[in-house]
């Protein structure tokens, strides 16, 4: 009975403190010193959530910059890898598709990161040269004038964010973020704005 007695007690003890304290202690902390992160690194403009910095949208309209493909349809739930290798019959067919479909807007060769879909599937970067690949057709599709396209690919090479702490991965640019920059510049076509574009 009396290792009964101690066994409780230390039970209760271990999920008071790993249970409670610890998680408690964890959110404090991180609310204090990340703020951003604990919120989700979400993107407001006029109050209203953007989406975030951290998770791939899918922009359809030419007036916009493509992200990466998505297999989960860029759903946060289901979201993962297509698990198609590189002798997949169904990869190369996709890749043929996403080609033909892209064709009409980049000159070839397509930047890889346009046709393969990330492991997660909701990838928010793309690289600079899938980037600036799409300039001439986001510039086409609002009307902008050769002097706003270069204003448009130096908006591209603004946003191009280095490798975290210098070595960690490859230079790359948020499709959100480049896409919410880009609505702030002056177009002809574009009044207002798509909505859930």
């Amino acid at each position: 009975m009396k290792n009964l007695k101690s066994l409780v007690l230390l039970y209760l003890i271990l999920t008071a403190i790993t249970g409670v304290g610890y998680p408690l202690a964890v959110t404090v902390a991180s609310r204090v010193l990340f703020p951003d992160k604990v919120e989700g690194s979400l993107i407001r403009i006029n109050g209203k959530v953007r989406g975030s910095k951290l998770i791939g949208q899918n922009f359809q309209s030419p007036q916009y910059f493509w992200p990466r493909p998505s297999a989960s349809d860029y759903g946060a739930i289901p979201s993962a890898a297509s698990n198609l290798g590189p002798t997949s019959l169904t990869l190369g067919q996709l890749i043929d598709e996403r080609r033909k479909k892209l064709s009409s807007y980049i000159t070839e060769p397509v930047p890889p990161d346009l046709l393969l879909a990330s492991g997660s599937g909701l990838d928010p970067h793309i690289s600079p040269e899938a980037a600036l690949a799409q300039v001439d057709h986001v510039a086409k599709a609002r009307g902008f004038s050769s002097q706003q396209r270069e204003e448009l690919a130096s908006l591209v090479k603004q946003h191009i964010e280095k490798p975290q702490w210098g070595i960690f991965g490859s230079p790359r640019v948020n499709v959100l973020e480049l896409n919410i920059a880009l609505d702030s510049m002056r177009s002809p076509l574009l009044s207002p704005p798509p909505s859930g574009e």
